[in-house]
């Protein structure tokens, strides 16, 4: 019990203290759109590796991120680890970008996280709301000509085996700006992981990146990726 506690204890306080961070970025009244991504995706995989060496946790690439950016990553949800490990590994790779996140997220107790630290929240059910965000998008996107759009189609995490249906954003989001899309498959006992975390021992996760797929048939492609991810790991 105490084990668990100290974690939740550890990210809050340093979610925290990481918000005031990202509010002198956010706020600063010198600062443009592509230098301002760039800091807060610095400053968002900076809490993320201190999570992660809190946790003693490791992440193993499997694959290879592509060079080029302004790419769309398709990634599962099953965890609260899952943007941290995945910040860590763009941290690692060079990569800057912004998370597209529900409207809920930016309201709830940890809100300011999301708010101040360069996500972009989208309200699906809000059809003037959706225009906006579209909108949004295609004007970050044509003035930060290396940023990635980080993505979880299922929209929501998912606690079963395999993958949810995918909303339609995702592949929208991708036709609507002439952007590539990578499939990323975050192993699926991420959950249990981050449960027994932090680890005496070093621990490692498996994170695989596949090739490039077609929007249109996003769905059918990642579960293509993502078996032949899991006969990976067996």
């Amino acid at each position: 019990m105490l084990k668990n506690i100290g974690k939740y204890i550890f990210m809050v306080k340093l979610g925290f203290r990481y918000i005031k961070i990202f509010k002198k970025t956010y706020f600063h009244p010198f600062i443009s759109q592509k230098p301002a991504y760039k800091r807060l995706s610095l400053e968002r995989q900076a809490y993320s590796n201190a999570v992660l060496e809190f946790l003693n946790i490791e992440v193993n690439l499997i694959g290879e991120f592509p060079k080029e950016e302004k790419i769309l990553y398709a990634i599962n949800h099953r965890s609260l680890l899952d943007i941290i490990v995945m910040e860590h590994l763009f941290f690692q790779h060079g990569k800057s970008g912004t998370w597209i996140a529900k409207e809920e997220l930016f309201t709830a107790f940890y809100g300011d996280f999301f708010k101040y630290s360069g996500c972009m929240s989208v309200d699906l059910e809000n059809k003037k709301g959706l225009l906006s965000f579209f909108k949004k998008i295609k004007t970050a996107l044509s003035k930060v000509d290396d940023l990635n759009i980080y993505i979880f189609p299922e929209g929501e995490r998912h606690k079963g085996e395999g993958i949810l249906p995918f909303q339609s954003g995702a592949a929208k989001i991708a036709k609507a700006n002439n952007l590539d899309v990578v499939p990323v498959f975050i192993n699926d006992t991420l959950e249990s992981i981050f449960k027994a975390a932090p680890y005496k021992e070093k621990k490692i996760v498996h994170i695989h990146v596949g090739d490039i797929v077609d929007a249109a048939s996003l769905e059918d492609e990642y579960k293509k990726f993502m078996r032949k991810a899991k006969e990976e790991i067996v």
